[in-house]
Parts: structure tokens; C-alpha cells; sequence
């Protein structure tokens, strides 16, 4: 009977042992699910350490009015635009230029084909944005740029189409007596011919282009056909999401039409006017709210609400005006946007927004809030509010959006040559700011893009790779 109690114990002291390499080893494996957990939570040294990404918040050590993105200069510098050379037809021939010799871009540093004056100024950056780019091309000393052009287009971090389409709305849409289509038609078709016979486009199915569509109603032949190149618009308004919206494409601002008003010695006591409109009343789809709020605000003394075309001096009069007001509405019109919201900024008149829909130039890095005030359309509209609410802002806020003004006019003012962050620059560098989500939206569409050989793919993927890493 004594062995099998021996045999018992044995059999209880290895159990035992069992069980005790059994509790230690499931405390480490507990132990160490709880260490990768943890880690895998918390911010990877590594991968911050190795891909150093761009920062696209204000440095610290910046002056308030730059807007100029904190990134690696090294690896950034200026955006590298390749643009076609298009037949002078689609540009400075709109401006009865004639090419020299073979080239089909004018002499920039002899000559600058000028573009015509008035309304026509306000949708003009084509002209500008092209300008730059031709400047670009030669020395440029201590002049910063934002964009450079290149001559090799896989080179480049986007492509420029040097359309002038709102000048060819404003000059050529109407058809002439011995003309089936209209000039602007014409050049639209032939615009969509060439682009999307070209490799680049191909390449990419058009989204790294970028086109411009300024006038609320130019490219309106081209603009379906056209929709995955990045658009540079004044707004949304006469676009369906699907071709134009936010994400993808640019909202740029109009070019002021009234003057600058320099040496702004004024201050709220010496601006009489409290609240100032000039312009067009009575307007189609959004622009009913003009009409309602001229009803309003008709008998109010201190407030000039009035019919205004640029005709018999009407620039002039509406720089006067805006010069001696404290505020200046910009109202919803035929569109979201007008250029009325500019000429305000010019003029140091605090803007008063009355556009639900609309969307503001370069506002990922300008809080309009700083300068405006923004009033529903829904509560514009009541008995008493606007009056009372632009009678309750005090001298002290006021003063503080006056000078907000004066500070960011510049990002709103077009030169050539370009200075850091005029209008010119903070539109290259709206551009610049999409280029990631571009390449983006290139790569997911070559997801399923068909199976091709392993050579086929080799050859694509180098031709992608810019000659300067070769």
C-alpha cells in the first residue's frame, strides 16, 4: 500500500509544478499583450523620426499677417509648374499680340501685352498667373518666387493650362452675323482636343492640370469634359459638386477695381457712413436678398444703399464711398461671390458677408473673422437686425478689423513682377497646398487600372520618377 501513496505525491508535486509554469508563462504573455498594446497606441517615434511631414500651421515665431507655410525649403522650395506652349490664340492673342519669330510667348522683360481695364480687370488672373511664370524663367536675384516653371513635365508637381478663358468670355462669346459659334466656343472645343490628346493628360487622367475658370461663366462648354483637372475659380456657384468643390479645386480672389486706399490715416469717427452698398439691386437666383435688404434699409440716415454701375465715374464714386464708411456689405448676387468683398478689403471697410454659400479665398490659412462680419441671409433679412447689429460693434472692435485690414490687403493685391504673399503668391501657394491630395487621387485611380506586365510596369513606374533622381 506504500507505493501507490508514493506515487500519488509524485503525481501532486508535478501537477503542481504544472500548474505554476502554466501561471507564469500566461502573466508574461499578459504582460506583454499589454506592452504592444500600449505601444501601438502611442505616438511612433520611428515613423516620426524617419518621414518628416510638412507643417501647414502658422510658425510661432511668424509675423500674424504671413502666411507663407512652415515647410522643409530643402525639399519644398518653389511649386514646379510645367505649362504647355498653346498656340497664342488661347492667351496673349486674345490681346491682339503677335508672336516674334517661333516663340509664342512675349518678351516679358521688353514687353507686356496690357490687358484691358474696367470689370474686366476683376477676373484677370490668368493673365497674371501666367506672367509669373514666364518671369520665372529668368534670373530672379532676391526676388522670392513662389512657382517656377519647368520644361520637363514629369518634373513638375502640376500642369498649367494657359487658357485666358475669361477674357475670351467677356470679349468673344457672342456670335458674330457670319459665325455659327461663337469665338469662345470655338476655343473651348479646341482646348479639350488638345489637352486630352496630350501625354500629361493621359498620364494622369488631367487632375494634376491645373485650369483656370475665373468668370462665373466662362468654360461653360469645356467644364464638363474638363472636371478632373484642378479648377481656379471665384466660387461654386454655378457648379455641380461633382465637377467643382472644395477639395479639389481653388478659390481665388477677384482683382479690386476700386483704388487703393494708401496712407489710411481715417479712423471710425472720421468714416461717416455706417453701412455701404453700391452696385446692382435687382438680381436672379440668390440675389433676391439685395432687394429685400435695399427695402429695409432705404431710410436709414447713415446708411447708403444705391444703384451703381462702373458708367458716368462709377468706380471713382464707389472708392469715395467706401473710403468714408466703416462698413461695407457684400451680398449674395447672380453668384455667391463679387468683387465687392475686395474692393471693401482695399478700401479698409470692414466687410459685412451676406452669402451663405459662399467660399472664401486661401481661408485654410486667413480667418476672415479677424476683419469681418458674417450675417446669415435668414436673419438679414428681419425687421431691425442688420441695423442693430452693425450699430452694436463698438469703436474698440471696430478699430481692431480696420486694422486687421491694413495688415492683410496685401494677399489681396496682384503685381508683376510677384512679391511675397501678394495675390499672385498665395494663389501658387493654394495650388501648392493641393498637390498632396493630387497625387493622391492619381495614385487610387491607377488601383485597377488593368493588369500589365512586369516590364509594362517597370517602364511606367520610371517614367513617373523625375529626371532629377536619375
Amino acid at each position: 500500500m506504500a507505493m501507490p501513496e508514493k506515487n500519488g505525491s509524485t503525481i501532486g508535486y508535478v501537477a503542481r509544478n504544472l500548474l505554476l509554469c502554466l501561471f507564469v508563462f500566461t502573466t508574461v504573455l499578459f504582460a506583454l499583450s499589454c506592452y504592444f498594446v500600449l505601444r501601438s497606441t502611442a505616438h511612433n517615434r520611428f515613423l516620426g523620426s524617419t518621414f518628416q511631414s510638412k507643417s501647414f500651421v502658422r510658425d510661432p515665431g511668424a509675423k500674424k499677417d504671413d502666411c507663407r507655410c512652415v515647410e522643409d525649403e530643402k525639399r519644398t522650395g518653389p511649386l514646379k509648374v510645367f505649362m504647355y506652349d498653346m498656340d497664342p490664340e488661347f492667351h496673349f492673342g486674345l490681346l491682339n499680340w503677335k508672336p516674334e519669330r517661333k516663340s509664342v510667348w512675349p518678351d516679358v522683360h521688353k514687353f507686356i501685352p496690357p490687358y484691358p481695364g474696367g470689370l474686366n480687370l476683376q477676373h484677370s488672373i490668368e493673365y497674371w498667373l501666367t506672367l509669373d511664370l514666364l518671369a520665372s524663367e529668368y534670373p530672379n536675384g532676391a526676388r522670392p518666387i513662389a512657382a517656377k516653371r519647368v520644361y520637363n513635365s514629369t518634373d513638375a508637381d502640376v500642369i498649367f493650362v494657359p487658357f485666358f478663358s475669361s477674357l475670351s468670355y467677356n470679349r468673344f462669346s457672342k456670335v458674330n452675323p457670319h459665325q455659327k459659334t461663337s469665338r469662345n466656343k470655338d476655343l473651348q472645343g479646341k482646348l479639350v482636343a488638345f489637352l486630352t490628346a496630350q501625354e500629361e493628360w493621359k498620364r494622369s487622367g488631367g487632375r494634376d492640370h491645373v485650369v483656370l475658370a475665373h468668370h462665373p461663366n466662362s468654360m461653360l462648354d469645356a467644364r464638363n469634359k474638363l472636371f478632373p483637372a484642378m479648377f481656379i475659380l471665384s466660387d461654386f456657384g454655378r457648379y455641380p459638386p461633382t465637377v467643382a468643390n472644395v477639395e479639389k479645386d481653388v478659390i481665388a480672389p477677384y482683382k479690386h477695381v476700386i483704388k487703393t486706399y494708401e496712407n489710411d490715416t481715417s479712423g471710425f469717427d472720421s468714416r461717416p457712413i455706417l453701412l455701404y452698398f453700391q452696385g446692382a439691386i435687382y438680381r436672379k437666383d440668390g440675389g433676391f436678398v439685395r432687394q429685400e435688404l435695399f427695402y429695409l434699409l432705404q431710410d436709414e440716415k447713415d446708411v447708403h444703399f444705391s444703384f451703381g454701375s462702373v458708367r458716368n465715374g462709377g468706380i471713382n464714386k464707389a472708392s469715395q464711398g467706401m473710403h468714408n464708411s466703416k462698413f461695407c456689405l457684400n451680398i449674395a448676387g447672380d453668384t455667391p461671390s463679387s468683387n465687392r468683398l475686395f474692393d471693401a478689403i482695399a478700401s479698409h471697410c470692414v466687410p459685412v458677408i451676406i452669402s451663405d454659400d459662399i467660399e472664401l479665398p486661401f481661408e485654410d490659412v486667413i480667418d476672415y473673422s479677424e476683419f469681418s462680419v458674417f450675417v446669415r441671409t435668414s436673419d438679414a433679412l428681419k425687421d431691425n437686425f442688420l441695423v442693430n447689429l452693425i450699430r452694436g460693434i463698438t469703436k474698440e472692435e471696430w478699430t481692431r478689423m480696420w486694422n486687421r485690414l491694413k495688415e492683410v490687403e496685401k494677399f489681396y493685391e496682384f503685381h508683376f513682377p510677384s512679391r511675397v504673399d501678394d495675390a499672385v503668391q498665395m494663389i501658387w501657394q493654394a495650388i501648392a497646398r493641393k498637390v498632396p491630395g493630387v497625387k493622391m487621387r492619381i495614385h487610387k485611380s491607377r488601383r485597377y487600372s488593368g493588369s500589365v506586365s512586369d516590364a509594362g510596369k517597370e517602364s511606367r513606374w520610371l517614367s513617373l520618377i523625375p529626371r532629377s533622381f536619375w
